[in-house]
């Protein structure tokens, strides 16, 4: 029988990469060098086209059984993909680490740890929208769903953090600095996206004329999805923005010399860099226009796909279904009619019924702020023919819905795609929802209160549209790639079969009660920790101790996902150690890591807080050996790859109905961190999982945060819990900020003075308590072990296979097309 392992042959040949010359030919032949002299970044180019060439052949033959087999394929939308490093999972996936990483490490010439730290992480997501679009394609690779993945290829990604001071200065992430070996560029399948104006420079700066319309080209770059196995290597095709005309002659022959690339220098700003700071209106328009970019040359290469396999428009929902991660791609909606309306030259009912039933939006937020209204100005300026044609959907949706809305004028206002008043502005999430066969959350309590508070009228009219699909994680690279000690334990206990099923790791349920295995599970977690000390210690120069608890909160930096509250409770701790040594307190150390968005200030003014009372406490010899505070720079996907396993406890203490789903937490889950938190995103699903008794909850529900909005005085708390005010007064007073009087003062006016929005002061006592009986359990190793352990056994619900699955089954109707 001839192995189903399509590198068998590699194998039996015995493909090697130090003692042939696959990798030295690439080192030679790519760089012109001599083997020895080659720098680290030439070894790691060698390295990942030497793996291109072993992927190249299937990533061919997946896309010719596409093509052959025309099955409904899947079309992934997403402004951003938190992908990180590529070169471990694409090994690891294609199933052939034990041989190469084996030759690599046996190869004198070169320090394999120092070749992977070369590998930039993929500056094209932020948070845990583009990791869960990451996760994603990762799982319809490795269920061999036909798939491709939408994106943007930034040059800049989202920025490099530095903390200069405590505060955070934003730089360039030059990623795409040196040639990105895992890439194919392909200008011959560019895309066009017209304007309605041209951009001239004026006075050294670029201004819009209307009148006549510019021509922006989208040049594909595709980047290999390879599927755990290697059977299935999809696509994640990135655009890049350009112009026909790069170059005016005449302008620079005149002395004109930026007028000469002025085109250029405006398309190329498109794909710059990842949101950029929406508090001006240029940086607004901007992200407009990436959004439009991302839209127009997405479903103009869909739409070219289902054509050259000789499909009828009609069989459009039955052979492409197109799914939008969250509002950024929602002018789908518009582009995809413009299309059936003008190039096919449907009448408007079909071209109306295949766009819905093509079209599926997953939504994302609760936060009123967070959901995009763009200006009717811009849409009549930039895309007049989008507005046509969104006015008439509204037009036609409010005319539907008024009988079923009892002719209400202010619900059909509220219902309506344009938020009338002196600025008209487009809804995009309604156009999204009333554009599309299916919106559907990612956390059973996110959905739900999607349905019920933030958009009830819409439930109402589309209560079939309306269902939950729970966010999951990849476990090929968050345990068995992240955690090497754990996944090997596990695999020796049950098998393997875990990777691609993650509910077998039910099989482990009564190894949780063998003192044997608890014993292996704590060296593990000690393993993972040592090698996140020696990491971090090497990268950041941060020194820490592996024998305290490793307390973690790692996510955007936001006032809802509260790490202002995680830093009171720190002062409160801290205030209780200096009176009382004996306090009952295990050695913790606290690490916090995340980006605040550039104009955000007041998160930014929380960093600096963070990173003011790490100084004190860090520098205080009375608490020195039992508590520490650490602000991990720039965080990634790498950073978050070598921290999760180490965890001890995973901090999910957001606003008890903010927090859509949260993915970190499940990561952490899985890697056997317990959870203190809320009853807030996927930690509700979490506690349901694995047990109320093996998880740590506290706070208010998200319906007594509702209830409580009309008279929660957060001043009450101030005056009435003296530890509480102590640790407010210690702040606020400039005991953690001195020589910087004052700096803290939004952070006293958002808690005490605008009334504490997200509810700090009113969790923060039953946090404290909560926090103490996590300390109280960690002195007891084996109850702790079995814990931890239990809650890695049951995160089974939270693979992104899951999640995949349950979209293919409930929204796509789409099945795994195995490629030949």
């Amino acid at each position: 029988m001839p192995s189903t392992n399509p590198l068998a042959r590699y194998e039996t040949t015995g493909f090697r990469f130090a003692d042939r010359d696959y990798y030295d030919r690439h080192v030679v032949f790519d760089h012109c060098v001599r083997i020895e002299s080659a720098t680290q970044r030439e070894r790691f180019e060698a390295v990942a086209r030497t793996l291109r060439d072993i992927l190249a052949q299937r990533w061919v033959t997946t896309a010719e059984t596409h093509d052959k087999n025309n099955p409904k394929q899947i079309y992934y939308l997403s402004l951003e993909f938190l992908i990180g490093r590529s070169m471990v999972n694409n090994i690891i996936n294609l199933g052939v680490e034990q041989f190469v990483l084996q030759d690599l490490r046996s190869d004198p010439r070169q320090d394999w740890g120092q070749v992977l730290e070369t590998e930039p992480d993929a500056g094209l997501g932020n948070g845990g929208l583009g990791r869960l679009a990451a996760c994603f394609i990762d799982s319809m690779a490795s269920l061999q769903f036909p798939a491709i993945g939408y994106g943007l290829r930034y040059d800049y990604g989202i920025f490099r953090q530095e903390i200069v001071n405590g505060y955070q200065v934003e730089h360039p992430d030059p990623w795409l600095q040196f040639p990105d070996p895992w890439e194919v560029s392909r200008p011959n399948e560019s895309v066009v996206a017209p304007l309605a104006v041209t951009f001239e420079a004026r006075h050294g700066e670029l201004t819009t004329h209307s009148g006549q319309p510019m021509r922006l080209v989208g040049i594909p770059y595709d980047r290999p999805v390879v599927g755990y196995g290697g059977r299935t290597i999809n696509t994640l095709r990135l655009w890049k923005a350009a112009t026909p005309r790069e170059f005016k002659f005449g302008e620079f022959s005149s002395g004109d010399f930026f007028g000469a690339v002025s085109d250029r220098v405006m398309a190329e700003s498109i794909t710059r860099v990842l949101y950029p700071d929406d508090s001006t209106s240029r940086g607004r328009s901007l992200r407009f226009l990436q959004e439009y970019f991302l839209v127009r040359c997405s479903l103009a290469d869909i739409v070219a796909r289902f054509r050259r396999r000789g499909n009828d428009w009609k069989d459009l929902p039955d052979k492409v279904a197109i799914q939008l991660n969250d509002t950024h791609p929602a002018m789908a909606v518009a582009e995809l009619m413009k299309i059936l309306l003008d190039e096919a030259k449907l009448p408007w009912e079909q071209a109306w019924d295949l766009t819905v039933r093509t079209l599926a939006y997953t939504n994302h937020t609760l936060l009123p702020e967070a959901l995009e209204k763009w200006p009717v100005d811009l849409f009549a300026t930039l895309l007049p023919r989008y507005l046509e044609i969104i006015y008439e959907i509204n037009r036609r949706f409010l005319d539907d819905v008024r009988e079923k809305l009892h002719n209400d004028e202010t619900r059909l206002a509220a219902v309506s795609l344009i938020e009338e008043g002196a600025d008209k502005k487009v809804r995009m999430a309604h156009l999204a929802i009333v554009g599309t066969h299916s919106t559907n959350g990612v956390a059973a309590i996110h959905s739900n209160l999607l349905r019920t508070k933030t958009m009830p009228e819409f439930a109402h009219i589309f209560p079939q549209r309306f269902r939950n699909i729970t966010n999951g994680v990849t476990p090929r690279r968050w345990l068995k790639l992240a955690n090497p000690p754990l996944a090997k334990l596990l695999t020796d206990a049950i098998g393997d079969s875990w990777i691609v099923n993650l509910y077998h790791l039910k099989r482990a349920e009564p190894l949780a009660q063998d003192p044997a295995f608890l014993d292996g599970f704590l060296a593990a977690k000690r393993a993972a920790k040592v090698r996140f000390v020696d990491w971090i210690r090497s990268t950041a120069g941060i020194e820490l101790n592996p024998d305290t608890i490793f307390d973690c909160q790692i996510k955007r930096i936001h006032e809802y996902k509260r790490q202002l509250l995680n830093v009171l409770q720190i002062v409160i701790w801290y205030n209780r150690l200096r009176k009382d040594p004996k306090t009952p307190f295990p050695p913790r150390t606290y690490l916090f890591a995340g980006k605040a968005a550039p104009a955000y200030w007041l998160a930014k003014v929380i960093i600096k807080l963070i990173t003011s009372v790490a100084r004190v406490v860090n520098s205080d010899s009375a608490v020195r050996d039992r508590l520490r505070v650490e602000f991990l720079p720039n965080y990634s996907c790498t950073l978050a790859e070598h921290l999760i396993p180490a965890a001890d406890v995973s901090e999910q203490i957001s606003t008890a109905g903010y927090e859509a789903s949260g993915t970190s937490n499940m990561k952490f889950m899985m890697n056997g961190a317990i959870t203190i938190g809320t009853r807030d995103g996927a930690t509700v699903e979490i506690a349901e999982e694995v047990g109320e008794e093996n998880i740590f909850l506290f706070g208010l529900t998200a319906d007594q945060v509702a209830a409580n909005k009309g008279w929660y005085d957060p001043r009450w708390h101030y005056n009435h819990d003296p530890e509480t005010r102590e640790a407010l007064d210690m702040i606020f007073s400039g005991y953690f900020c001195k020589g910087e009087p004052g700096i803290f003062q939004p952070i006293h006016d958002t808690l005490l003075t605008h009334g504490d929005h997200y509810m700090h002061l009113a969790d923060l006592t039953d946090y404290v308590a909560t926090q103490g009986r996590i300390a109280a359990l960690y002195r007891n190793r084996s109850d702790w072990a079995k814990m931890a352990a239990l809650n890695v056994i049951r995160s089974c619900k939270f693979s992104s296979d899951r999640s995949i699955a349950e979209y293919a089954k409930y929204i796509w109707g789409a099945v795994p097309c195995p490629a030949d």
